[in-house]
């Protein structure tokens, strides 16, 4: 059986840093498909030779430590190339004659988009026109898989999805979130279906709060004509934080199936209580570091946030009253992702009164999700000779400790694969982007309406603004910086 994947827009970054050495390395541990063959299609003229060259450069940047020639030469000869432009229907035309060849078009056929937004619609358009994403054979199939961003709010994703549906069914588009590739994240759902010593302690009988973090130590960088008119409202937590609180709140499925995955998930995201502008200073927080706006390609009068925390609320009978506290920023004080699960105190303090300590301290789970990917679960022991005194410690898991240090692949290698064998559980459906986005839509308003929170500036390196802070403040919480000091010494949080 004959199967195509063909990536639009293979000169790009997304093709050149991500897609081809994923490709790779699934080629190298025999996870490809018998009989594919993959072709590059962007405005950049290459014959297949200069193709294979460009991408053995990518690959041996990327993948060092595992390029091998004779893995490279087998897996060049699936390399092809067909120059075109998203628009032009004639470019659609010799695409088709490239991928049929002498023998009509292969059973199966994997449209990748990786280009701007702008192109989405119109390149499922012109596949159309061309007759390459209907008429599949008996068993075979036609794809497409879209990046992200998908729209810039909720008109504009339901327009996609309009135009999207107007030529191809549901379950034939898969909307990528590389963030639910990474094996860590995955391995929330593992942690939390398959063990069942904390299934029962997952509601708000238990659990006090959740915190999310997802912290870039780096600026804008080259992405300044996106990022400047997106901001990490759009750019981060309408998709990453997002999925982290749905595979965090969601309940347990009643098989592990696509459909029924994300029928949870979207169960969350109907159920998350909104943010209105009257209470958007309080609930909200956002902030812009300092010098973003001298950065090249950025209005230097850029109202775009560069920090964002929210404190959200999911009104439904597991969390009712548990608020999950989101943020995320650039330019902040390390690169990290990770979620903190922080159970209730024990009703009272029965231990260390005599040493004069009342504070009633509380157990935690922390869920790192990168760079130390792990779990650590922090309790309370007695120290030796010490009388009844007590101290935080923890119990760890760190991957790279358990299944060595190349264990974990990159994202792309995971859903390239589940997009080639059908499998997508770990894609976003319309729904799940429309209630995401309708949700962004609510807080953006509070933002740009009277009243709304002041865009505050915070120091490169920080944490972002200190009215962060003050938002678990106000609540008598804190934010809690656990992946990197998970020995647990903190006494007092």
């Amino acid at each position: 059986m004959r199967t195509v994947l063909v990536v639009f827009g293979a000169s790009g970054d997304l093709t050149v840093r991500k897609l081809m050495p994923a490709l790779y390395n699934n080629f190298r541990k025999r996870r490809l498909p018998v009989g594919l063959s993959i072709i590059g299609f962007a405005t950049s003229v290459f014959t297949d030779d200069e193709f294979r060259r460009n991408m053995k450069e990518a690959v041996q940047a990327q993948l060092p430590e595992v390029f091998k020639e004779d893995d490279w030469t087998q897996f060049a000869r699936l390399l092809f190339y067909q120059p075109g432009n998203f628009e032009r229907s004639e470019d659609y035309r010799a695409l088709r004659e490239k991928i049929a060849g002498s023998d009509g078009l292969p059973d199966n056929c994997l449209f990748y988009l990786a280009t701007a937004p702008a192109f989405f619609s119109v390149a499922v358009a012109r596949l159309h026109e061309a007759g390459m994403i209907s008429g599949s054979g008996d068993h075979g199939y036609r794809r497409i898989v879209i990046e992200k961003p998908f729209g810039r709010d909720l008109p504009s994703a339901i327009a996609l999805n309009n135009e999207l549906h107007r030529l191809i069914q549901e379950d034939q588009i898969y909307r990528i979130d590389h963030f639910l590739g990474k094996e860590t994240v995955q391995n929330v759902l593992v942690f939390r279906f398959g063990n069942a010593i904390f299934e029962p302690l997952w509601n708000r009988n238990f659990i006090d709060h959740v915190q999310i973090t997802v912290g870039e130590t780096v600026g804008v960088e080259h992405r300044a004509r996106y990022y400047d008119k997106a901001g990490v409202l759009r750019d981060m937590f309408q998709n990453h934080l997002m999925q982290l609180l749905t595979l965090v709140a969601m309940e347990p499925p009643a098989v592990y199936g696509a459909d029924a995955l994300r029928n949870e998930k979207v169960k969350v995201l109907s159920a998350l209580r909104e943010i209105p502008p009257e209470v958007s200073t309080a609930h909200t927080v956002r902030g812009q570091y300092e010098g973003y706006r001298s950065e090249v390609g950025v209005d230097p009068g850029s109202t775009t946030e560069t920090f964002a925390a929210l404190k959200i609320h999911i009104d439904n009978w597991r969390w009712q009253g548990v608020p999950f506290y989101l943020r995320s920023g650039k330019m902040m004080q390390k690169k990290a992702t990770e979620i903190l699960v922080v159970f209730r105190r024990p009703p009272t303090q029965i231990l260390d009164i005599h040493t004069g300590r009342t504070e009633l301290s509380t157990n935690r789970l922390s869920i790192c999700i990168q760079p130390d990917e792990g779990f650590h679960l922090r309790f309370f022991t007695k120290v030796p000779d010490e009388g009844l005194k007590t101290r935080p410690v923890s119990m760890d898991f760190h991957y790279r400790d358990s299944f060595g240090e190349t264990a974990i692949p990159e994202a792309y290698e995971r859903l390239l694969l589940d997009a080639l064998n059908g499998d997508a559980s770990l894609f976003a459906r319309h729904d799940e982007i429309e209630l995401s986005w309708e949700f962004i839509d609510t807080v953006r308003s509070g933002w740009e309406g009277e009243g709304g929170p002041p865009l505050l500036t915070y120091e490169r390196g920080s944490w972002g603004p200190e009215a962060s802070e003050s938002l678990l403040g106000h609540d008598g919480r804190w934010w809690i910086d656990d992946c990197s000091h998970h020995h647990g010494t903190d006494e007092g949080s």
